[in-house]
């Protein structure tokens, strides 16, 4: 996946298990128990999350994207 993917799949609000599949190159299986503990980890805090979705800002901090390091890249034409 290029950054440039990367940084247009993440600046959504909401990220869907297709979304987390491609993002964290994971099957279905191991994405679905990643929304799960992102889901788990937001209630336990007082948050109501939408059935079907989690917050794209969550997900970036999970899977610990740089967000700078893939604009960088795309300024640079890489």
């Amino acid at each position: 996946m290029r950054a440039e993917e990367t940084l247009e799949l993440v600046s959504k609000q909401w990220c869907t298990l297709q979304d987390l599949m491609v993002l964290g190159q994971f099957g279905r299986n191991s994405a679905l128990r990643v929304k799960r503990e992102i889901k788990n980890r937001l209630i336990k805090q007082g948050y109501k999350i939408p059935h079907h979705v989690v917050p794209m800002k969550e997900v970036v901090d999970y899977l610990d994207i740089n967000i700078n390091y893939l604009e960088s890249r795309v300024k640079k034409g890489v």
